[in-house]
């Protein structure tokens, strides 16, 4: 997972092949838990999606930027494009498979 420090570096990322960032901080509970789990989910089964974190409390501009005002969120870009963003109360469960349906797609158009 990388660390964004600008907003260049995540506008780079997102012009790759596929994203998923997740907007937390340091200070929630809740982005604390749910970090390792999507890292580990990605890892196992969306390898070829780039995963990014964006702690909203030192990076403010570039979650005000991207509408990210409440904590976690979660956006999955797909050539650039957001589709899929999930606010506030997520299960990991839901998370897999909003983004296994949305790779399907992608992997499906690609080939």
């Amino acid at each position: 997972m990388q660390t964004i420090a600008t907003a260049n570096q995540l506008e780079q990322l997102k012009a790759g092949p596929a994203l998923l960032v997740i907007f937390g901080g340091a200070h929630c509970g809740v982005c604390q838990v749910i970090k390792p789990k999507i890292e580990s989910l990605m890892a196992q089964h969306f390898p070829e999606i780039a995963l990014a974190h964006v702690d909203c409390e030192q990076m403010p501009g570039i979650c005000a930027q991207h509408g990210v005002f409440t904590l976690p969120v979660v956006k999955l870009f797909v050539e650039g494009q957001v589709c899929l963003e999930m606010a506030r109360s997520f299960s990991i469960q839901e998370l897999t498979s909003q983004v296994d349906r949305i790779y399907r797609l992608w992997q499906d158009s690609t080939h």
